[in-house]
C-alpha cells in the first residue's frame, strides 16, 4: 500500500527504489536553499555538497549510503552517472518529512531535474532517485462555498465518500457537510490509524511501552510504501519509531511489525473499540505484507480462493499459506489496474475514521501516551493553513489503484478540532494521483476554512 502525500512530487508514500538513471548527472557549484535538520535534509545536504568535489571517494558513499543501495547502485556506477556536471543550483524543496526529501535542482543552467532522498532507520540513504522535473499540475483555487467543496470532492472519481466534522467537548464527531459519510470505503493505508490506535491501547495497559525495541527481520519485511524493508535483517528501533515511520512515510514494514507485536485480534478489537460500525468488515485484519500476497501472487487465482472463503478458511490460508509465500517485488510495477477493490482491502466510512481521529486525541492527551500527537504530526500531508489560526495538522492518506484516500484532524489555536476525510474510489480504473491529490487538497482546504468561520 502507498500513502499518497501531498505534495505534487509525492514522495511521501512512494515506493522509492535506488537507481543510475541515465539523465543528466549532478555536481554542486551553489546551493541557493538551505535543507531542514531532519535526517533526510542532512543527508541531501551532504549529497550536494560532495557533488563538488566529484568523484565522490568511495568510502564516504560507503558511509553515507545503506548497504542494499550500494548492492544496486556500487560507487562507481554511482559516480559514473553523476559525471559530467559543471553546475548545479538547489531550486526549493518541495516536499520534506524527517526521512524522505524532494527537491528541484537546476543542472548546468539548463536541466531541471526533482531529487528524492529516503533515509533508513539510521539515517543513511535508503533512496535515491532523479527524475526530470518536468511540468507539475497546479492546484486549482481552494473553494469558498461548501457547494463548491463538494463539487470538487466528487470530481475526482465516481465513488466519493466524504465528511467535514467538528469534534466536542466529548470527542464526539458532529458533521457539517458530506456525502455517504457513513458508507465504508476502501482506505488504503489510511488503515494505519486502527494499528497507531491499538498501539496506543497497549501502551496505556503497560502491555508495550514506546521505547521497547523490534527486530527487522525477513518475516515482517512487505513492499514499498516505506523503506524498513531494505534495513538488514536484526536492525533494532523502538515501538515509537517505527510507529512514526508507519504514519508518516506509511512504511509498511512497520506496520507489519506492530501488527505483529500487538497481534491480529488486538487491532481488531481496537476498531471496535474506537467506534468503527461495522468491523466484521475488517475481520481478518490483514497486514500490508498479506494483501500484497494476495493481489500479486498468482493473480487473481489465489484472491478468488481466499474470498470464497469464511472467517475461519481465510484465517486458516493466511497461516498456513501466505506466511510462507515469498513476495513478488517484480510484480509490482504490473499491479496497474484496480483489483477487487470493493472486497479485498481495509474498509470504513468517513465517519469511522472521524471517530479513530477523537479516539486518538483523547489518548494523545494522555501524559503517557504523548507520542501519539507527534507521531501524527510529523508529515502534515500538505495541508498549509494558516499558522495564525491553526496549531496542529494530523494527517494520514492511502492509495492503490483505483483508491485514493486523505484524511486530516486539523486543531486550532483556541482548541477547536475538526476532521476532513475523503475516500474515493473507482472499481474500473486508475485514478490520476497527482491532479486528484491536488484537487482534494485544495478542496479539503476550502472545508477547514470554511468549517472554521
Amino acid at each position: 500500500m502507498t500513502e499518497t502525500a501531498a505534495a505534487p512530487a509525492g514522495a511521501q508514500g512512494s515506493p522509492l527504489r535506488s537507481s543510475a538513471v541515465a539523465v543528466a548527472p549532478l555536481r554542486s557549484s551553489a546551493v541557493a536553499v538551505v535543507f531542514p535538520n531532519t535526517p533526510a535534509g542532512k543527508q541531501a545536504t551532504w549529497l550536494v555538497g560532495a557533488l563538488r568535489h566529484w568523484p565522490i571517494p568511495t568510502a564516504q558513499i560507503k558511509a553515507h549510503f545503506d548497504s542494499a543501495v550500494l548492492d544496486v547502485l556500487p560507487p562507481t556506477e554511482l559516480n559514473a552517472t553523476l559525471k559530467g556536471v559543471t553546475a548545479l543550483q538547489v531550486d526549493s524543496v518541495t516536499s520534506s518529512t524527517p526521512t524522505v526529501i524532494v527537491f528541484v535542482v537546476t543542472v548546468n543552467g539548463v536541466t531541471k531535474l526533482t531529487v528524492i532522498v529516503a533515509v533508513d532507520s539510521r539515517g543513511l540513504i535508503g533512496g535515491l532517485h532523479f527524475q526530470p522535473a518536468g511540468a507539475q499540475p497546479t492546484a486549482p483555487p481552494v473553494p469558498s462555498t461548501w457547494a463548491a467543496v463538494d463539487r470538487m470532492m466528487r470530481s475526482v472519481a465516481p465513488q466519493v465518500r466524504f465528511l467535514v466534522a467538528s469534534l466536542s467537548s466529548t470527542g464526539a464527531c458532529q458533521p457539517l457537510q458530506g456525502a455517504g459519510a457513513t458508507t465504508p470505503a476502501p482506505l488504503g493505508s489510511a488503515f494505519k490509524l486502527y494499528v497507531l490506535d491499538a498501539l496506543a491501547r497497549a501502551v496505556a495497559t503497560g502491555r508495550v511501552s514506546w521505547a521497547q525495541e523490534l527486530t527487522v527481520n525477513s518475516q515482517v519485511k512487505s513492499l514499498p510504501s516505506g523503506i524498513l524493508q531494505n534495513d538488514p535483517d536484526g536492525t533494532h528501533l523502538s515501538v515509537q519509531q517505527v510507529a512514526s515511520g508507519m504514519i508518516s512515510i506509511s512504511d509498511n514494514t512497520a506496520e507489519d511489525m506492530l501488527a505483529t507485536l500487538l497481534g491480529r485480534s488486538v487491532v481488531e478489537d481496537a476498531t471496535k473499540a474506537s467506534g468503527m460500525a461495522d468491523p466484521a468488515l475488517d475481520v481478518p485484519f490483514l497486514t500490508t505484507r498479506e494483501l500484497f500476497v494476495l493481489k500479486l501472487d498468482d493473480w487473481p487465482k489465489l484472491a478468488r480462493r481466499y474470498l470464497a472463503l469464511g472467517t475461519s478458511g481465510r484465517l486458516a490460508l493466511l497461516g498456513s499459506t501466505l506466511d510462507h509465500e515469498p513476495l513478488d517485488a517484480a510484480a509490482l510495477p504490473g499491479w496497474t489496474a484496480p483489483r477487487d477493490i470493493d472486497t479485498l482491502e481495509w474498509f470504513a466510512s468517513p465517519s469511522d475514521i472521524c471517530r479513530v481521529f477523537a479516539s486518538l486525541a483523547a489518548f494523545a492527551k494522555q501524559p503517557k501516551l504523548a507520542p501519539v500527537a507527534s507521531v501524527l504530526s510529523l508529515n502534515p500531508g500538505g495541508m498549509d493553513l494558516p499558522r495564525g489560526q491553526w496549531r496542529s495538522v494530523w494527517f494520514k492518506g492511502g492509495s492503490e489503484p483505483g483508491v485514493l484516500t486523505l484524511n486530516y484532524m486539523a486543531t486550532t489555536n483556541r482548541g477547536q478540532s475538526y476532521v476532513v476525510s475523503v475516500l474515493a474510489a473507482d472499481p474500473t480504473a486508475p485514478i490520476s494521483q497527482t491532479a486528484a491529490t491536488l484537487t482534494l487538497i485544495s478542496a479539503i482546504k476550502g472545508a477547514f476554512e470554511l468549517a472554521a468561520r
